[in-house]
C-alpha cells in the first residue's frame, strides 16, 4: 500500500497534539524539579498551535482510508473542545500549585484525553470512533482517581472506570451488531447500505446499544448515575474539565452518527431520543432541587443541560444541529465560569462545596458574586443573557419540526430549573454572610469575569456565533 506525506494533511493538528504529548512526557521525566506549572502553559500553548492549524487546515478532507474526515462540523466541534481543555487545564495548575498535589503527569493527561476527543470528532468509521473513545476514557479515569490518596476521589474513579468500560461494552457490541447485519463500519458504507430506511432489525438492535453507549458519554438519563458521584468525588478543576470538553465531543458525536449514517433511520432512533431528552431534562431539574452540595447541583444541572441538547438531534435537521452547537457554545463559558467560581471557595486555604457556605458572598466578595449571578441566571436561561438564546434556538428548531410538546416539555423543566438556580442567588445575596472566602487567583478572576462578561456580549451581538454554528451544521448535512 502506498502512503503519500500529502494524505496526513488533514490530521495535522492532531498528529502535531500527539506528539506535543509524548515531547511533555520526556521533559516530565527527565526534568529533576516539578515541571507541571511549565507544562501546563506549554499545554496551553500546544492546544493554541493546534486550534491554528485546524483553522489553517483543508475545508473539507478524508484520509486514513477515509477513516478520518475534516470539515466545517468537525473544525467548529474541535475549536469547542480545545477552549474548553484550555481554560480547564488552567484552573487545574492553579489548583494544583495551590494544593500542592501538582504532579507533571496532570497536563499530559489532560492532552491525550483532548487528543481523543478530537480523534471522536472527526471520526468517519465505528472503529475510530471507537479508538478515540478509549483515548478519552482512559486519560480520564486516571484524571477522576488523581487524587489517589482521598478516599472519594478514589471512589469516583473506580464508579467511572467501571461503569465507562460497561458503555464502551454496549458500544462495541452495537458496532459489532451493525457490522454483522450491513457489512460495513465506514459511516459512508452505513448510509448506503441503510438508504430507503429499510435495515434489517439486527441493525436496529445495534443501533440501539450504540446509543446507550454515547448517551453514557454524555450522562443522559438513563445511564446518568456515574455523574452526581464523579463530580463530587473528583477534584473540582477535573470535574470542571469533565463537564466541559469530553460532554461537548460526545455530543457533536452523537449528532455525526446519527445523523450521518443512520439518517435513513430516523424513525427508529428519533422515539430513543425522545425518550432520553425528556427523562434528562426532567431528572435534571426535579433531582438538583434536593441537593446541598454545589458540585452534585452542578452534576444534575449538566444532565439537564443535556437533554436540552438533545432536542437539536431530535429535530434531526440543519436547523437543530445549528441549534445543538450554539447550546454547546453557551454551556462551555457557562460551566467553566461557574466551577471558577466554585474553585475559588477556599477559607483559610480549605476548600468548601456547600451552597450554604456562598451565605452572603456579596458583602465579601462583590465582584464574585455579580460574576455567579450571572452565570446562573444564564443557566436558567434568563435575558439579556446568552443562556437564553441557547434554549431560544433550540426550541424554536423543534417546534418548526412538529415537536410542540417536546419543546413544552423543555420550557416546563427550564422553569424548574430555574428555581434552584435563583435560590444561589438569593444565598449570595440575602442570606447572613458566613464564613469569608479567600481572594480567589489572578487565573480563576479572569476565567469567571470573562466568561460572566461573554453571557451578556452573546446576547447583545450573537450574530457572528449563530453564524458559525449554521455553517457547521450545513458542513455536517453536506458531507
Amino acid at each position: 500500500m502506498t502512503f503519500e506525506f500529502a494524505s496526513l494533511t488533514p490530521a495535522f493538528p492532531e498528529i502535531f497534539l500527539a506528539l506535543s504529548g509524548m515531547l511533555f512526557l520526556m521533559i516530565g521525566v527527565f526534568r529533576k524539579e516539578d515541571s507541571t506549572q511549565l507544562l501546563s502553559w506549554l499545554g496551553v500553548a500546544a492546544m493554541g498551535v493546534t486550534a491554528y492549524l485546524i483553522l489553517r487546515g483543508p475545508d473539507t478532507a478524508l484520509t486514513f482510508q477515509d477513516l478520518f474526515i475534516v470539515n466545517g462540523f468537525t473544525s467548529f466541534a474541535k475549536i469547542l473542545v480545545l477552549i474548553g481543555a484550555a481554560l480547564t487545564l488552567l484552573m487545574i495548575n492553579s489548583w494544583a500549585q495551590a494544593a500542592k498535589t501538582a504532579r507533571f503527569e496532570l497536563p499530559i493527561l489532560v492532552l491525550f484525553a483532548t487528543l481523543g476527543m478530537m480523534m471522536m470528532v472527526s471520526a468517519n468509521d465505528l472503529i475510530s470512533v471507537y479508538l478515540g473513545l478509549e483515548l478519552q476514557s482512559l486519560s480520564l479515569y486516571v484524571l477522576a482517581a488523581y487524587h489517589r490518596d482521598n478516599t472519594r476521589s478514589t471512589e469516583a474513579g473506580v464508579k467511572y472506570f467501571v461503569l465507562g468500560a460497561l458503555a464502551s461494552g454496549l458500544l462495541l457490541y452495537g458496532s459489532s451488531l451493525v457490522y454483522g447485519f450491513s457489512g460495513t463500519t465506514s459511516f459512508a458504507g452505513l448510509a448506503t447500505a441503510m438508504h430507503g430506511g429499510e435495515a434489517h432489525l439486527g441493525v436496529i438492535i445495534g443501533i440501539v446499544f450504540v446509543i446507550a453507549g454515547l448517551a453514557f458519554k454524555v450522562s443522559a438519563v438513563p445511564f446518568h448515575m456515574w455523574t452526581p458521584d464523579v463530580y463530587e468525588g473528583a477534584p473540582t478543576p477535573i470535574t470542571a474539565f469533565f463537564s466541559v470538553a469530553p460532554k461537548i465531543a460526545a455530543l457533536c458525536l452523537f449528532l455525526r452518527v446519527l445523523v450521518g449514517p443512520f439518517a435513513p433511520m430516523i424513525e427508529q432512533w428519533q422515539q430513543v431520543i425522545v425518550l432520553i431528552s425528556i427523562l434528562s431534562m426532567l431528572w435534571g431539574s426535579f433531582a438538583a432541587i434536593a441537593q446541598k452540595n454545589i458540585k452534585r447541583l452542578m452534576a444534575y444541572s449538566s444532565i439537564g443541560h443535556v437533554g436540552y441538547a438533545l432536542i437539536g438531534l431530535v429535530v434531526g435537521n440543519e436547523e437543530g444541529a445549528r441549534g445543538l452547537l450554539f447550546y454547546l457554545l453557551i454551556y462551555l463559558f457557562m460551566n467553566i465560569g461557574t466551577f471558577a467560581v466554585i474553585l475559588s471557595m477556599r477559607v483559610n486555604g480549605k476548600y468548601v462545596e456547600e451552597i450554604g457556605d456562598l451565605s452572603g458572598l456579596q458583602k465579601n466578595h462583590p465582584g464574585m458574586a455579580m460574576a455567579l449571578a450571572a452565570l446562573m441566571f444564564s443557566m436558567a436561561g434568563i435575558p439579556p443573557l446568552a443562556g437564553f438564546l441557547g434554549k431560544y434556538f433550540i426550541f424554536v428548531a423543534a417546534v418548526n419540526a412538529g415537536f410542540v410538546p417536546l419543546a413544552i416539555i423543555g420550557l416546563l423543566a427550564s422553569v424548574v430549573g430555574a428555581f434552584y438556580y435563583i435560590r444561589i442567588i438569593k444565598v449570595i445575596y440575602f442570606d447572613e454572610p458566613g464564613a469569608v472566602f479567600d481572594k480567589p487567583d489572578m487565573i480563576n478572576s479572569a476565567i469567571m469575569g470573562l466568561c460572566a462578561v461573554l453571557m451578556l456580549v452573546y446576547f447583545v451581538v450573537p450574530s457572528k456565533l449563530v453564524e458559525g454554528a449554521q455553517a457547521a451544521a450545513r458542513a455536517l448535512f453536506l458531507g
